[in-house]
């Protein structure tokens, strides 16, 4: 947590040539600590986070440190809190600090500690869900204007710090329907600061870029038939081959992360989500018939493709490999076109960094460098 804030405070201190920076101590850590807890121990998990109460909570940390605060509701009951320090130079495009309010459900008898406990252990590691995903993210944020602001520093450019709901479904009423509005449009905004990946070591690491999710559902289907016989082409068998087969694809990826020619951004990550087969049965103590093979079973995958990826390869992968129709395999992708409106997105960023304009030497030209 202590490099995350680090280098937040660093990279805002950047905003303006005159600041010098100095080394960072806080000596007011254990409040720094309890703020984070507080805001750990809101339930913000699906299916019924608690947004109201995280709302009222970062409305009382932008008043305590003197921020502009404001909450739009693209959806009702879905609140997104947006935050402003206002910059000396506020014609120059700004900086949004972005991060989620809600996190995943957790299953409390798996966990050391409550879920929702922000527990601390001798070690001082803190135990909650939305601790790394990514509660900690928006409170450094917090704490790095908190501790800039303290220190008399005035931004160049006008900063914002957008809490946004419901990531973790999907972001439609969130991030999604935000970034459409005129109100964002109107923030002109030039860099965008999000989540990541938590690092295990002491290297912090920066993402340049977002692999696209692609949501896949294999449907498998066969003769059904007894328990006891043992026949070729069932859903069963034709599924459990094609799960073979994409075991050994995520293995191979895996290893390259794992010997270190790739980091784990650069590679097509697969992961099983859900399985679903069996004839169900109310009198069964598994809740199925033991003695009845079924004509259909599915699974669910959760891909992530880098941007460097070649779609039409991996597609063509899937429909010769992992569900070709001579098994009796078909498969669907449940957010494909989400893909698809990335790539012109990645057109339109190279576009932009791409293209050279004369420097015009002005006042504001040089605070922009």
């Amino acid at each position: 947590m202590e490099r995350t804030r680090a280098l937040l405070l660093l990279l805002l201190c950047l905003l303006s040539p005159a600041v010098a920076v100095a080394s960072v101590i806080y000596d007011n850590a254990d409040s720094i600590i309890a703020r984070f807890q507080e805001y750990l121990r809101i339930n913000t998990a699906h299916p019924s986070p608690d947004y109201a109460t995280s709302t009222r909570f970062i409305l009382a940390q932008s008043a305590s440190i003197g921020l502009e605060a404001e909450t739009l509701e693209f959806a009702a009951g879905k609140p997104l809190v947006l935050l402003t320090w206002p910059g000396r130079l506020p014609s120059l495009p700004s900086l949004l600090l972005n991060s989620h309010t809600d996190v995943v459900s957790a299953e409390p008898h798996k966990w050391r500690y409550p879920p929702f406990s922000a527990s601390t252990d001798s070690a001082g590691k803190i135990f909650a869900r939305g601790s790394q995903d990514m509660k900690c993210v928006g409170l450094q944020y917090l704490e790095a204007i908190r501790g800039l602001k303290a220190k008399g520093f005035s931004p160049d450019r006008t900063i914002h710090v957008s809490f946004v709901p419901d990531e973790e479904i999907g972001g439609h009423d969130g991030a999604e329907a935000f970034a459409k509005s005129e109100k964002f449009r109107g923030l002109n905004v030039g860099v965008v600061f999000d989540e990541g990946l938590a690092s295990p070591s002491e290297e912090y690491r920066v993402f340049y870029a977002e692999r696209s999710p692609w949501w896949m559902v294999i449907k498998a289907r066969g003769a059904p038939g007894h328990g006891a016989r043992m026949y070729d082409g069932s859903a069963m068998e034709n599924l459990a081959k094609s799960l073979e087969v994409i075991r050994r694809f995520r293995a191979s990826q895996f290893d390259l992360v794992k010997s270190g020619r790739k980091a784990e951004g650069e590679v097509v990550s697969v992961n099983m989500v859900f399985f679903n087969a069996g004839t169900p049965s109310s009198t069964s103590r598994t809740g199925f018939v033991m003695n009845v093979q079924p004509s259909e079973a599915e699974a669910g995958f959760d891909i992530r493709v880098p941007p460097n990826a070649d779609p039409q390869a991996l597609e063509r992968r899937i429909a010769e490999e992992w569900a070709p129709s001579s098994r009796n395999l078909t498969f669907e992708f449940l957010n494909k076109a989400e893909y698809l409106k990335g790539i012109a997105i990645y057109e339109s960023i190279i576009k932009e960094f791409a293209t050279y304009s004369e420097l015009v030497e002005d006042e504001e030209s040089r605070a922009e460098l």
